[in-house]
């Protein structure tokens, strides 16, 4: 094995990535992985839509089924190639909690630290440090 092929194979391993090539891993067009803006367990708000919720799982891109993405309207349908976001939420009209699935570029972080809260932020995360809900280490 050359040195170039070892050290990709070391750097893959190391950080649990694919194996990719320099000419990959410099491309400005095609980032290796999406890096999520948003930590689990902040809380936030939908750009759109105005309601809120605590991010509970993050996916670095897309990872829903075709036909959800296609039931979203064409002029307001997301990119795939961003982090997307699950999300204990909370209807503003009534407070009845549901899970969402949103993307990036349609989150911000709320300053509403207040609640309502969807009811599994008690069993998911312990209170809250720094703006953020503390994720629980085990689940009862």
């Amino acid at each position: 094995m050359d040195d170039r092929n070892d050290t990709q194979t070391r750097r893959a391993d190391a950080q649990h990535l694919p194996l990719v090539t320099e000419a990959e891993e410099t491309r400005e067009d095609a980032p290796l992985f999406a890096e999520a803006k948003f930590p689990i367990g902040l809380p936030v708000r939908h750009r759109k839509f105005g309601f809120h919720g605590v991010i509970f799982d993050v996916d670095p891109e897309f990872d829903n089924t075709e036909e959800w993405y296609q039931s979203i309207p064409e002029e307001v349908r997301p990119r795939k190639d961003q982090p997307f976001y699950h999300l204990f939420a909370v209807n503003p009209q009534d407070e009845s909690p549901y899970i969402a699935y949103v993307s990036e570029q349609n989150l911000e972080p709320s300053a509403d630290d207040e609640g309502p809260f969807h009811p599994a932020v008690a069993e998911y995360f312990d209170g809250m440090e720094e703006g953020r809900f503390v994720l629980r280490l085990a689940l009862n």
